[in-house]
């Protein structure tokens, strides 16, 4: 197990007792949520500040399940301690919290009339982990992003107010091609951890065996295999791309950030030429400025374009009889 989340779990696990005060448990999810490494930084100077100790409290809850599934080390005790979590899930549904996640969760919870389900689904996901390492189907995987991906979107939108089934149908697309892409990224660290995302049916169809795929064997079918899912995965993230657009103000950023350093992962997988077996594509800090800056361009165009429009009036023709045109 981590050192770092044994010491976590010792102090907040099953066995504590006692408390914190929401002061202390809001600092505690911003501890976590800014101490730990991702492609791209959890809450931006973008969001609102008051909006932010939410976004904290959502990613300390994502971090906690996550680490419960992964850190542990023995897939039985994993899924006691996922078990668990759900008891804290539903206590907190109650108005009963004691971990420091929930007590900084319950007012988000309150405020912006947040389901229990999507919560219950991430549980559910990080429980499939234990049980299942390996997918038949694409449609099998889908589903697995239904519920590992798409709930932290459909939480997200609730925060932002834009929660609409339109919103939802392309936040779900985001997710799950945020996700592929990741799996894509991480093949070869997953297969170190006995899980394989690739689809049987698909290894089939381009021909690679799963013999080859254990000893990571680089072949031409593979780099089709590859290419393949990375399109697969492009067109979910390219159709959900219009969700930037429908959230106001400087969150258009945030989103727009997240879906374009998906796509900066594929073409990194791309750019080596789809070998991942022999590297590992990064999102490099470089990549990091120049989406920033392409999304400020952006987004500084739509704001021109729709302030143009709004200020062009009607245009007075220079005929004679003054009409309006």
């Amino acid at each position: 197990m981590n050192s770092d989340f044994e010491l976590e779990l010792k102090k907040w696990g099953p066995q504590a007792e006692g408390s914190v005060s929401p002061e202390a448990a809001r600092a505690y999810c911003m501890r976590l949520a800014t101490g730990h490494y991702e492609n791209f930084p959890v809450v931006s100077w973008m969001l609102p500040r008051n909006l932010r100790p939410h976004f904290y409290a959502v990613y300390a809850y994502c971090r906690w399940a996550d680490d419960l599934a992964d850190e542990v080390g023995d897939p039985r005790r994993a899924i006691e301690l996922l078990g668990w979590w759900r008891s804290e899930l539903n206590d907190c549904y109650a108005g009963s919290v004691r971990h420091p996640v929930f007590v900084a969760l319950r007012p988000t919870i309150e405020q912006f009339d947040i389901p229990q389900q999507p919560f219950d689904d991430l549980i559910s996901a990080f429980e499939q982990d234990q049980r299942t390492t390996e997918y038949e189907t694409f449609e099998q995987l889908s589903d697995y992003c239904r519920r590992s991906a798409n709930p932290v979107g459909r939480i997200v939108l609730r925060l932002l107010s834009q929660y609409s089934e339109e919103n939802v149908r392309l936040s779900d697309l985001v997710c799950t091609g945020l996700q592929l892409a990741n799996f894509w990224q991480d093949v070869g660290r997953d297969l170190g951890i006995g899980r394989v995302y690739l689809p049987e049916e698909d290894c089939r169809t381009f021909g690679y065996e799963m013999a080859d795929l254990r000893a990571r064997v680089t072949n031409d079918a593979f780099l089709e295999l590859m290419k393949f899912q990375v399109d697969r995965a492009r067109d979910h993230l390219q159709a959900g791309l219009p969700l930037a657009a429908q959230v106001p103000g400087r969150l258009q950023m945030d989103i727009e950030l997240f879906i374009r350093g998906g796509l900066t992962i594929l073409n990194r997988i791309a750019g080596i030429g789809y070998r991942v077996w022999e590297q590992r594509p990064v999102v490099t800090k470089r990549d990091v400025v120049m989406l920033f800056l392409g999304c400020t361009g952006r987004m500084a165009a739509r704001r021109l374009g729709i302030r143009g429009r709004a200020h062009a009036g009607p245009h007075v023709s220079s005929n004679t009889s003054g009409t309006v045109k």
